[in-house]
């Protein structure tokens, strides 16, 4: 014998013979005998804690800087995560030319030369192997590479950056018989022989010159704005050399590079360098 949740004694164990009200089952809260004990309360459950939300950024230990929380090293200084150690610094590379900024803070330019009027660059000499320079062979004989700003190039460049004063070209002295030229980075361990850093239509690593101590090649290495090869007479030239293909300098020619850039190689007058 069932009863239901008005009181009433039914036969059957789930619908009221009387009223025809559910019967819930035996133990139920609202299914209990009226007057009978009342069924234990169930207590509510404990909220949950929210979930932590992860950082946007993870903090370098090593230089503070921002970076992504799922980084295994830091994109400023390379300190590894992981292993808490910074990476091993990179091997020097033969195309990664140049002797490093001198710590002293000494001027990058020396006096102008007294015999041309021409604004004198020393880079590379016999000894710029050992302080970290170029480890190439050195010239047997004395060769420069002017620097000219050309108007002319410029114009045909159509570049939105000021054009420098063209005066006299700056002679930089060749002194081993492979040559980078592009512009300074020292994030990345680049000191090109010729630094063409006021050209910034110039790559860090723009092209190579190299030389058999009579003729002279370029090699465009890769860069942004390519690398030109023409001649002393007639127009422009407007066909970039393919990258990592050797082209001869002939003795008339000159190789346009950056913005405004024209460099002529040629053998060094006495007392020149």
């Amino acid at each position: 014998m069932s009863i239901c949740p008005s009181g009433h004694e039914s036969a059957s164990d789930d619908y009221c013979d009387t009223c025809g009200l559910p019967i819930p089952a035996a133990g139920g809260g609202s299914g209990s005998v009226p007057g009978g004990p009342a069924a234990p309360e169930q207590e509510a459950p404990e909220p949950e804690a929210p979930a932590e939300t992860a950082p946007a950024t993870a903090e370098c230990p090593n230089c503070q800087a921002a970076n992504p929380p799922n980084a295994l090293f830091c994109e400023a200084c390379g300190y590894d995560f992981t292993t808490g150690s910074m990476p091993r610094p990179a091997a020097p590379s033969v195309l990664d030319l140049g002797p490093p900024a001198a710590a002293s803070g000494a001027p990058d330019e020396a006096p102008a030369a007294e015999d041309t009027g021409a604004t004198r660059l020393d880079t590379a000499g016999p000894g710029a192997a050992a302080e970290g320079g170029s480890i190439a062979p050195p010239l047997a004989d004395a060769w420069i590479a002017e620097i000219w700003i050309d108007p002319d190039w410029y114009a045909d460049q159509q570049s939105t950056d000021p054009l420098p004063s063209a005066g006299v070209p700056t002679v930089v002295p060749l002194a081993t018989t492979s040559i980078l030229v592009g512009r300074t980075s020292r994030s990345r361990g680049i000191h090109p022989d010729i630094d063409l850093a006021t050209d910034n239509g110039i790559s860090r690593r723009h092209c190579q010159l190299t030389t058999d101590g009579t003729r002279w090649w370029v090699e465009d290495l890769g860069s942004s704005n390519g690398t030109y090869l023409g001649s002393a007479a007639g127009r422009l030239p407007d066909d970039p050399i393919p990258p990592g293909e050797k082209r001869e300098i002939a003795p008339d020619a000159r190789v346009y590079l950056g913005a405004w850039t024209r460099i002529v190689i040629r053998r060094a007058q006495p007392g020149e360098v």
